[in-house]
């Protein structure tokens, strides 16, 4: 019985798959250089990988999709029920992280200048949301002065800046002046408490905006003489940086409005 002959075949390859495989090579290559480029996000490339293994059913314990997303969705449930108990109320986003950094930027600071226990920066934190810079105005103005001078004040203020740019675009910054009694008395410009508290929050703003923080995220505020803290005239000259999540700020005005309507 004779054997059936095998169909002739091609001796080459098609020419256009050669022209294709130069082609996906040099497109390989072009992402391989943007990626290069590119400023990675570790959060957002660990939110992407998370969505890749929720999606393709690669979670730990999980033997399909669904069966991963239910993993996930319980997971994502008992941390923000977690988070809830930890005082971190309405939206935003955690900026846990960079209050630390900050944190640790006004102890350098503090430690640099040999600061008193009475004239530090200190940080209060009301949650991941909204916290507050107290900055004595002797660490960056001289007496009676609202330019800042001091080389080392407005490289922490550089510092500082870098941090403020990595946060989230809905966190506002409300720059806050705070004067003494007679700390000030002039015919000219600072004239009173009150001009010397609003020129020296102005200039804080000023030097951020130099550090090209978005002015748009900015406002400045002056309380003169009129919220002091100590008896101590010098506790009581300080400029106030209040950091609030527009998100977060929001929804606690609604929640207020909420209640203030049961009240009526």
């Amino acid at each position: 019985m004779a054997k059936d002959k095998c169909p002739e075949c091609p001796k080459c390859l098609p020419g256009w798959l050669v022209q294709f495989g130069d082609l996906m090579s040099l497109l390989l290559c072009f992402f391989i250089l943007l990626l290069s480029m590119a400023t990675m996000d570790k959060k957002k490339v660990e939110e992407y990988f998370e969505i890749m293994r929720r999606s393709m059913g690669f979670l730990e314990g999980a033997e399909d999709t669904a069966a991963a997303s239910k993993e996930t969705l319980a997971k994502d449930h008992v941390g923000g029920s977690d988070m809830g108990t930890q005082g971190d109320e309405g939206g935003g986003n955690d900026h846990g992280e960079m209050i630390q950094e900050i944190e640790e930027m006004a102890n350098e600071y503090n430690d640099t200048n040999d600061a008193t226990k009475d004239d530090q920066i200190t940080i209060n934190v009301k949650n991941n949301n909204e916290f507050t810079m107290d900055i004595p105005s002797s660490l960056m103005f001289d007496e009676g002065s609202y330019k800042i001078n001091n080389n080392q004040a407005k490289r922490f203020i550089r510092k500082l800046a870098r941090v403020i740019r990595t946060m989230s675009d809905n966190m506002d910054i409300e720059v806050r002046g705070y004067a003494s009694v007679g700390e000030v008395s002039s015919d000219a410009v600072p004239r009173d408490a009150w001009d010397i508290s609003a020129l020296r929050a102005i200039e804080i703003i000023k030097e951020l905006i130099k550090n090209k923080i978005d002015p748009a995220r900015l406002k400045a505020a002056a309380f003169g003489s009129y919220r002091p803290i100590s008896d101590n005239y010098e506790e009581n000259r300080r400029v106030e940086l209040q950091f609030v999540s527009t998100a977060y700020k929001n929804d606690t005005m609604d929640k207020e409005s909420f209640f203030d309507r049961i009240g009526n």
